[in-house]
């Protein structure tokens, strides 16, 4: 399996890690993950290794974030349950311990050219099809990291990757599930259906009888649990016309940005592993050996083509591309700006192997003017004082607002005005009742029952408010009269629902029995006969198909077997299984595709089992 691992390794490293990088991309202003914490600041331990509460904290705030994402800029945040959302990012961070506790117990690993590699090639670090590392740092930035933790990052998802990809990919089926697969899928059935309609019109109902129903489920017509609040609101948009730049502050800022602006290498290179099967003498003589060779005259590329042990870039003739500064080994980097154009290095030693490198070509980076970032420059600026105020008046309010017994003095201090909501339930309702959290608050026994002022509320990015009750509209018992309509409604669908049953149950009886006509109209009724129906079927109710191939085969042509489905509307559908035929033998192609398909099961749910194996092996404790 180990080597399947490895033979299958190369193809999804790069799909696995653009998807990573597609979903973090969003994440702008996400902190880094990798935080120095405390023994004291722990959230779980698998096997003795931490999870701390800020990575925990971090989790949290990315699964929302991805979760925004996914479901649109309008989406209210504020619904999600952050109890649900933390411990699901747990379980996430536990399960991905595990994993990384696995991969390293069974010692997989992959070479540093090969996560080189990945980096180079993912079309988000790209500008015009190679490599920018002025657009690497600008995305690893937006997401938190250093360069050395963004590389720690991708090294991860790679193992779990490697991972997954071999146990996944171990997955295998014989050739008699293959073909008892292609048969259950190809088999038709030939059926007919006979509708039993519910009659609401010929069910009487008696006022006592609702008034039973309603006596008997009183706590289902209450009014609802409602609230009405008094609430502030703090925008961050209020503070941009009390903020300016200052022309030093942008020239810093300009400066800062051209920094980062580096010189881009292009770079060749042939590798020579160290690993379980080359010791360390034997690449260095194969290295010197290809060196050798490169001293009488052959050409580098085709050298690598040969020799690299870098999947990767050897079909490239060990072409990695344009790249800046701190995205190679070091010892690699080294070398490559110490080498002119064309050059080739000495035999270069990393944790990976002895390399030779080329140097292909320098671009030197594009310095912009001042005045083409300006505009840029000087909104990060704003936006930077704006934040800092944003926060500032937050606390401000916070504070105010817990030392108050009302919230007339909190809106003096802060210039904001106290705004009233409509009543709203546990459910919500207009405005900002339509957020979640401010439900939570407002239903919270601090702000409805000991009437205190709630914390600082957060109903997105650019706003928060505080909030106190003004009145507890508690539920009272609605009267007959109001919900005598809704009810009589009710009772109407089951009462005929039942009859309609009964019909059926008797219907079906009669026709095993041969007391009714299996061909005949019932009742005014004609069946009606579909042939050979796929599992698929268009045009047939997807509940009637469900129960459709779950009936047994009939014993003979002319003893069907029966069954029946209710309906949305109450209707029973009488199904009748007149046959079940047997599909031709598959053909290889078929049975290639049903082969691939049952193996990528077989191996997902391998994997599923190796997760839950290591769980239960596991010593996890959470805090």
């Amino acid at each position: 399996m180990l080597q399947n691992i490895r033979d299958n390794s190369q193809g999804w490293i790069a799909k696995t890690i653009i998807g990573v990088i597609v979903a973090l991309m969003a994440l702008t202003g996400f902190d880094a993950i990798f935080q120095a914490t405390t023994h004291k600041n722990e959230a779980a331990k698998v096997n003795g290794d931490e999870i701390s509460q800020n990575e925990l904290s971090q989790a949290v705030d990315m699964q929302r974030r991805q979760l925004m994402q996914q479901l649109g800029k309008d989406f209210d945040a504020s619904l999600l349950d952050e109890k649900m959302l933390r411990e699901s990012a747990l379980k996430g961070l536990i399960d991905r311990k595990l994993l990384l506790q696995g991969a390293e117990q069974a010692k997989f690993s992959f070479s540093e050219a090969a996560l080189d590699q990945v980096i180079l090639q993912t079309p988000e670090f790209q500008v015009d099809g190679k490599f920018s590392s002025e657009r690497f740092d600008q995305v690893i930035r937006q997401l938190g990291y250093s360069r050395m933790q963004f590389r720690q990052m991708l090294a991860q998802e790679m193992l779990i990757g490697q991972l997954r990809a071999g146990v996944a990919g171990s997955g295998f089926v014989t050739d008699a599930e293959v073909l008892a697969f292609a048969r259950l899928e190809k088999q038709t059935r030939d059926f007919a259906t006979l509708n039993v309609k519910a009659d609401p019109a010929a069910v009487k109902l008696t006022d006592d009888e609702v008034k039973a129903y309603y006596d008997e489920h009183a706590k289902e017509f209450m009014t609802p649990d409602q609230v009405i609040i008094d609430y502030v609101e703090l925008k961050k948009s209020s503070f941009f016309d009390q903020v300016a730049v200052k022309d030093e502050d942008l020239q810093a800022a300009y400066q800062k940005e051209i920094a980062n602006l580096s010189e881009q290498r292009r770079a060749a290179h042939i590798l020579i592993e160290v690993n379980d099967k080359t010791t360390e003498a034997q690449a260095k003589a194969k290295i010197e050996e290809v060196q050798a060779r490169l001293a009488k005259g052959e050409k580098f590329e085709a050298l690598a083509k040969e020799f690299s042990q870098d999947p990767g870039s050897a079909n490239n003739g060990g072409d990695l591309g344009y790249a800046g500064p701190g995205v190679y080994d070091p010892a690699f980097e080294k070398a490559l700006y110490s080498l002119s154009k064309d050059q080739v290095s000495e035999p270069i030693r990393t944790d990976f192997g002895y390399h030779l490198i080329k140097l292909l070509g320098v671009e030197a980076p594009e310095v912009p003017t001042l005045a083409s970032l300006k505009d840029k420059l000087t909104r990060e600026l704003k936006a930077a004082q704006v934040e800092q105020r944003f926060v500032e008046a937050t606390k401000q309010l916070e504070d105010s607002a817990f030392e108050a017994s009302d919230l007339a003095q909190p809106a003096a201090d802060l210039k904001l005005t106290v705004h009233t909501s409509k009543p709203f339930g546990r459910e919500g309702g207009e405005g900002v009742a339509a957020n979640r959290a401010v439900v939570t608050a407002a239903f919270s026994p601090e702000v409805i029952d000991e009437g205190a002022n709630s914390t600082a509320i957060e109903l997105d990015p650019e706003t928060v408010i505080v909030l106190r009750s003004k009145e507890h509209l508690k539920p009272a018992q609605l009267p007959l009269e109001s919900v005598s309509a809704a009810i009589r409604t009710q009772l109407t669908k089951e009462h005929a629902s039942a009859e309609a049953k009964t019909r059926a149950e008797k219907l079906i009886a009669d026709l095993r029995d041969g007391k009714a006509p299996l061909d005949k109209a019932i009742d005014g009724q004609n069946w009606k006969t579909t042939e050979a129906a796929t599992r698929g079927q268009e045009g047939v109710d997807p509940a009637v198909l469900q129960a459709l191939f779950r009936m047994p085969k009939p014993a003979a042509k002319d003893k069907p077997t029966f069954s029946s489905v209710t309906l949305p509307d109450g209707s029973l559908m009488v199904v009748r299984l007149n046959g079940v035929n047997e599909a031709a033998a598959p053909t290889d192609e078929e049975k290639a595709q049903y082969r691939r398909f049952l193996a990528s099961r077989e191996g997902q749910q391998d994997f599923a089992a190796y997760r839950k194996q290591l769980e239960a092996e596991a010593k996890i404790e959470r805090f």
